[in-house]
């Protein structure tokens, strides 16, 4: 089974780049085969094997909706083991709501020291779904790292399990989403959330904001090779 990470974000994911023993690694720099995911206990909705969100005001109950994510995904496999890995995505949401607007999640990144020469794995987004109405989260990384112009780099998913944040009026909620369609994993999980909820009410209709968040992501499973192997 391949496992992975991913650092980070355009819109701020902040992520890393696991792989468990047996599977391929599409990190381009450090082993992963010891990772190990680590979900709350005492929970059902995550279960763990081993986006900058956008938001329109809806005109029916003042609220913001969910609209889609941007978002660009970056290595952090080389933190794994230590006391970075788990901090990393708490301090680049600090350091980047206390940015410039100016500032890219790049700069964001090396002002932190953690990672020298960060790498683009992939993309994040939303798509229309392949199995219905409404909308799908889609990671792409047919266009970056080592698996750039491989049309299978991809994974198109739906939630299958999904814990609030410690902080839920803040922070995003924990999910695990299983794939649907694309080789690049068959499960997903976003974990170690900061920012990403919409205020809670909105007054003009139609009105689209974009809130900054970071996470992390761990990929499982897929059939994607780096070009280089």
């Amino acid at each position: 089974m391949t496992a992975w990470t991913t650092l980070f974000s355009a819109v701020l994911f902040w992520g890393s780049v696991y792989s468990i023993p047996t599977a391929r690694q599409l990190s381009a720099s450090c082993s992963l085969s010891k990772a190990r995911l680590q979900v709350p206990a005492n929970q059902i909705q995550l279960t763990a094997p081993t986006f900058l969100p956008n938001y329109t005001c809806s005109g029916t109950s003042s609220t913001y909706v969910l609209t889609g994510a941007v978002a660009e995904l970056f290595d952090s496999s080389c933190l794994y083991g230590t006391p970075a890995f788990d901090t990393a995505p708490g301090l680049a949401y600090t350091a980047w709501e206390a940015s410039t607007d100016l500032a890219t999640p790049q700069d964001v990144i090396t002002s932190l020291g953690l990672i020298p020469d960060p790498l683009v794995l992939g993309q994040h987004m939303y798509v229309p779904s392949p199995t219905g109405s409404g909308l799908s989260p889609k990671w792409d990384f047919t266009s970056s790292g080592g698996t750039a112009g491989n049309l299978d780099a991809y994974v198109i998913g739906v939630k299958a399990g999904d814990l609030p944040s410690s902080n839920p009026a803040v922070n995003i909620d924990n999910l695990m989403i299983k794939a649907i369609k694309g080789d690049l994993a068959s499960l997903i999980f976003r974990v170690q959330n900061n920012g990403g909820q919409a205020p809670a009410g909105c007054g003009t209709q139609g009105a689209n904001i974009t809130v900054k968040y970071t996470a992390q992501y761990w990929f499982f499973g897929g059939n994607v090779k780096q070009n280089n192997i």
